[in-house]
């Protein structure tokens, strides 16, 4: 059964897209104590799992356009690095029940995925342009991937001292670009197609510095180096075959 592609409809699948973010925060529920060790290997875990998301966006671009992916990697980078000075020089909102050093490291990571949603936002529009069955594949495929990017959302959020809903909710709202974009992009998607590899490499380029910079040193602080290397081997390791699993 075929459905007409309207406005709406491109809408509400980038919309569910953006809701499945915030599934990443539920198994939360079950965890309640966090040991300065599990939060390290937390850490490692969210490193691991941005790693992969990285490496899909790249590889993504990099298909159609990979000069223009590399481009956007630049952009990316230097966004972020910016970003991070500014923070630092003003000092870092609080971000719910985050203060300090904690707000600035959580901005930035809901930052750098709002950032990652724009990308995603204009993949499903452009998708849609491709017709139905396109445009149902890669909306699936975008919310299935989004949950476990809200579980790394969740992984720096909630054992700094965030509720499991509110975390679930920032989750959410990362995604929000995702259909404010899905909908031009179906409109105009002969303008938008051609940056996308731009705004995939962005995405990715900002995610690698905060891998880097943030997560990869937090989890070296309770956990031995072959403990958080191993977890975010593994974690990518997951990530990648759960990413082409669903292709």
């Amino acid at each position: 059964m075929s459905i007409e592609i309207t406005l709406w409809v491109v809408f509400w699948a980038a919309m569910i897209t953006a809701i499945a973010t915030g599934l990443g925060a539920l198994p939360f529920l079950f965890v309640k104590n966090f040991s300065p060790f599990l939060l390290s290997i937390f850490n490692a875990v969210a490193a691991g799992l941005m790693l992969a998301a990285s490496h899909s966006l790249v590889g993504e671009g990099s298909r159609d356009a990979p000069w223009l992916t590399l481009l956007g990697m630049g952009l990316g980078l230097l966004l972020v690095v910016i970003s991070d000075k500014l923070i630092e020089r003003r000092g870092a909102p609080s971000v719910s029940e985050l203060n300090g050093a904690s707000a600035r490291k959580a901005l930035l990571i809901l930052g750098i995925m709002t950032i990652h949603s724009f990308a995603e936002g204009v993949g499903v529009g452009v998708s849609y342009g491709g017709g139905e069955s396109l445009g149902i594949f890669i909306s699936a495929a975008i919310a299935i991937h989004n949950i476990p990017e809200g579980l790394a959302i969740s992984l720096v959020l909630i054992p700094r001292g965030m509720s499991v809903w509110k975390a679930g909710g920032w989750s959410i709202f990362t995604s929000l670009p995702q259909p404010l974009m899905a909908v031009p992009a179906f409109m105009f998607v002969t303008w938008f197609a051609p940056f996308l590899p731009i705004g995939l490499g962005l995405a990715a380029g900002a995610m690698i510095w905060m891998v880097f910079a943030e997560l990869i040193p937090d989890a070296f602080k309770s956990a031995s180096p072959n403990a958080a290397a191993t977890t975010v081997a593994l974690a990518f390791f997951a990530m990648y075959a759960f990413q082409h699993g669903i292709h």
